[in-house]
């Protein structure tokens, strides 16, 4: 018996697994001070009433012998009918037209993004940004696949272009980015559309943040980019467009335009799904079909300006202090350039000793990310407003 030796390659702990340590460690040693976290992307707001009602109703079918759901449909893995119609009905609001079996509902956008490499060879050579959301590099190291990275810096804004002496199998993008908060335009997507099929690549386009574009120079889904069908899969999220974090559903879109070696990536992501997977409960699918509903986009809507006027005080805070950044105006995340030359986890210590507030090193997502630092806009306001004036009153002092 041989074990996956790819797994010995991983980094012993998990980035966010190494923040909770640290913290937890400082908060024992002084149980005096508040701490103040700014670090995990989890939302604080609770389900919308729209999405609660939908859920009881479930919950109450689920009792009676007559509406009682066991497995879900086979027909679109699992998925009920209800829930599907409200995505294809969201994705129209930003004119892409999608058919139902191009849409397969799954438990969250991070499982996506590891269990769609099921379906690709191990032999691709993989692209990836530099910052980058861990999944993306560790599940691919663990598949032992070649891995290459694009340079996401302070000149480029975090928004690595194609480099036409690279050529790669798998691109993964994420818009807004994670951990950067950096947002391609249309524009920008195009030229990676082009460099993908000119590889006869395929872009893994996570989008589980595109609830927070208010630009309209930028695009909430690759599918606005004519030609993506061709060479995109697209993964979303209902985690932080609706505060799904704990509730666990998202979606990913396989077109069926989208075919690599004569083969549909649709019918063996159908394949994959139906064997490896059983679906999403019928309570958690009701909940989410109730989302895109009028009622539903109203109250996550008030949600979604909650957190964006947190990313607002934020931005206004480091704005006073000089501190240059990315993100908080298309996203969630807010990515700074840490003071006096500081690494990351120097100034994550600092934070902590000084103020009592936990963000994110920017190191631990890939070496352009040394020397940087996010902090999310998912915490209270009124905890937001008091790390602030903590941050304000120790970088002014210093």
């Amino acid at each position: 018996m041989k074990i996956n030796e790819n797994f010995l390659k991983l980094k012993d702990s998990y980035l966010f697994s190494t923040v909770a340590r640290k913290t937890a460690e400082y908060k024992s040693a002084h149980p005096e001070k508040e701490v103040i976290r700014l670090s995990i992307g989890d939302v604080t707001r609770p389900l919308v009433p729209a999405v609660i009602s939908a859920m009881h109703g479930a919950v109450d079918e689920m009792a009676s012998a007559a509406t009682f759901k066991g497995y879900g449909p086979d027909k679109y893995c699992y998925a009920y009918d209800a829930l599907l119609d409200s995505i294809l009905a969201s994705y129209r609001k930003k004119g892409v037209t999608l058919e139902k079996g191009e849409v397969f509902v799954s438990d969250g956008a991070k499982s996506d993004c590891g269990n769609i490499l099921d379906i690709f060879s191990t032999d691709n050579t993989v692209l990836v940004p530099d910052p980058v959301y861990p999944v993306y590099l560790d599940t691919n190291v663990m598949a032992g696949r070649r891995i290459l990275f694009s340079d996401a810096t302070e000149e480029n804004g975090f928004l690595p272009m194609p480099d036409g002496r690279v050529q790669a199998d798998i691109i993964y993008l994420c818009s807004p980015n994670n951990p950067t908060g950096a947002a391609y335009t249309r524009e920008q997507l195009k030229v990676w559309v082009d460099y993908a099929k000119k590889n006869d690549a395929v872009i893994l386009f996570d989008a589980a943040y595109e609830a927070f574009v208010t630009d309209p120079a930028c695009a909430r889904s690759i599918y606005e980019v004519e030609g993506a069908a061709e060479c995109a899969i697209e993964l979303c999220s209902y985690s932080k467009t609706a505060g799904f974090t704990g509730v666990r559903c998202g979606y990913t879109v396989v077109p069926e335009a989208l075919v690599r070696g004569g083969v549909s990536l649709n019918r063996l992501w159908a394949r994959r799904q139906s064997t490896k997977f059983n679906g999403v409960s019928y309570i958690t699918q009701m909940g989410a079909a109730a989302v895109f509903t009028e009622e539903g986009e109203r109250q996550i809507g008030e949600n979604l300006a909650y957190y964006r006027n947190n990313a607002k005080i934020i931005s206004e805070c480091l704005d006073g202090l000089g501190v240059w950044y990315t993100g908080g105006k298309n996203s969630p995340y807010i990515w700074l350039k840490c003071p006096r030359g500081m690494t990351s986890w120097e100034f994550f210590d600092y934070l902590l000793e000084n103020a009592q507030v936990v963000g994110t090193p920017g190191s631990g997502f890939g070496k352009n990310g040394e020397g940087f630092f996010r902090l999310t806009a998912f915490g209270t306001e009124e905890n937001t407003r008091r790390a602030c004036e903590r941050m304000s009153a120790l970088l002014k002092q210093s």
